[in-house]
């Protein structure tokens, strides 16, 4: 497999992976969130409106032209950056690339009233689910102050407030400040790919190299918040941790702990002991959550509000046992086998390629970073565990529960 990074002439960064054979190509054009948004709900809003009309497409000619080349195209607001990605059939690449064209250079963002009532719509019915409050008011306060922490209920506090020219003039300030990357996957000659690109792209701004202009998250004190929410016949509980981020030596032991406390479904310890020998919930897990600017580890579970305390008792057990007794050789090469194969799973489409690499490259962690993990995934010790579960399972932690 042929790999190629350029530049085009204003120094966007181009990654461009070859898969022969493969009747589909995709490309990922991602741009980096290096200034928080003035207003929670901005750039959100500003995402959405992308397929919504350009100066020369309305948005029925949008959707038209997509389904008439059967184009799958996105546009995302991710924690650490905008995306736009594609993947349409070999033949159809010119087309693809020149609506994409269309929509970052174009987009007239008219529809600006109509998006932003549909989207306080749409957050005040997902907030209506208990999981999703609970989430709501674990990310508002393990991120409070920060970027990060620009939850659907922020959102919803400031969403009357903004304008059409506020969304003009953050995607100006967004793409004036941002590093852009653009990756290609597919089996399309590499010159034809460039060409392509650099007379589609290579005269929007320049790629902004400068680091995040944002702050590395930060807690200082236990949080416990509660939410009543009636008609409820289960309480939702998040506990979570701030934790190192990416390129941290600590990364790697603590995705494997994640495996190993939450992640691995039916063989994972939570599992295991709050569900299967416990009968605490049906649902009960852990997840590490890694951005630019800094990660948090989480155990979450979905159980009777009379167990509330049984199960926050079962969280600190589970916990402890991970501080105090090293875990077994085969327990930890179990987990190392299912990360990498996860991994593997994740990355079997010319999409999933493309996503991932630009992800990585955009924040500047590199194109090649999960290769480069999965060998200090294997070095990962039973000590390195140990060490990381006493470091960072400590006081200063969230605990978000919503019960009736």
């Amino acid at each position: 497999m042929e790999r190629k990074i350029t530049k085009l002439g204003n120094n966007i960064e181009v990654i461009y992976k070859q898969n022969p054979n493969t009747p589909r190509a995709a490309l990922s054009f991602n741009y980096s969130l290096n200034v928080p948004e003035s207003t929670a709900g901005l750039y959100l809003i500003m995402a959405r409106l992308f397929t919504q009309g350009t100066k020369t497409r309305s948005a029925a000619q949008i959707a038209q032209e997509l389904d008439r080349y059967a184009i799958e195209f996105t546009s995302e607001l991710k924690q650490d950056f905008l995306r736009f990605k594609f993947v349409c059939l070999n033949e159809d690449f010119p087309k693809a690339v020149e609506i994409t064209e269309d929509i970052i250079k174009n987009t007239t963002f008219e529809d600006f009233e109509r998006e932003a009532a549909k989207t306080e719509g749409e957050i005040i019915a997902e907030l209506d689910a208990p999981r999703m409050k609970a989430l709501d008011n674990y990310f508002k306060n393990i991120f409070e102050g920060h970027h990060y922490g620009n939850t659907h209920t922020k959102i919803l506090e400031n969403i009357k407030k903004l304008k059409r020219e506020d969304v003009i003039n953050a995607y100006k300030t967004f793409t004036q400040n941002s590093r852009k990357v653009i990756v290609f996957a597919g089996g399309l000659p590499y010159d034809d790919v460039y060409g392509k690109l650099n007379a589609a792209f290579g005269n929007i701004h320049d790629s902004n190299e400068e680091k995040f202009h944002l702050e590395v998250p930060a807690l200082a004190r236990k949080k416990e918040c509660e939410i009543i929410k009636s008609g409820l016949n289960q309480a939702h509980i998040i506990q979570g941790w701030l934790v190192p981020t990416f390129e941290h030596e600590d990364s790697p032991a603590l995705l494997l702990l994640n495996i190993i406390l939450g992640a691995s479904g039916l063989s994972s310890r939570l599992f295991l002991e709050l569900r299967d020998k416990k009968g605490l919930a049906y649902v009960v897990r852990s997840s590490y959550e890694t951005s630019a600017m800094g990660a948090n580890f989480s155990i979450y579970i979905a159980t009777e509000p009379k167990n509330i305390q049984v199960s926050l008792d079962g969280f600190k057990d589970e916990i402890q046992k991970l501080k105090d007794i090293p875990v077994s050789e085969k327990e930890l090469n179990d987990a190392k086998n299912n990360l990498i194969g996860k991994w593997a799973f994740s990355r079997e489409t010319n999409l999933q390629q493309a996503a991932l690499t630009a992800r990585n490259a955009v924040i500047g962690i590199g194109a090649d970073y999960h290769d480069k993990l999965e060998e200090k995934i294997k070095l990962v010790t039973p000590d390195d565990i140990l060490r990381c579960a006493n470091k960072y399972f400590n006081n200063e932690y969230v605990l978000s529960i919503v019960k009736p």
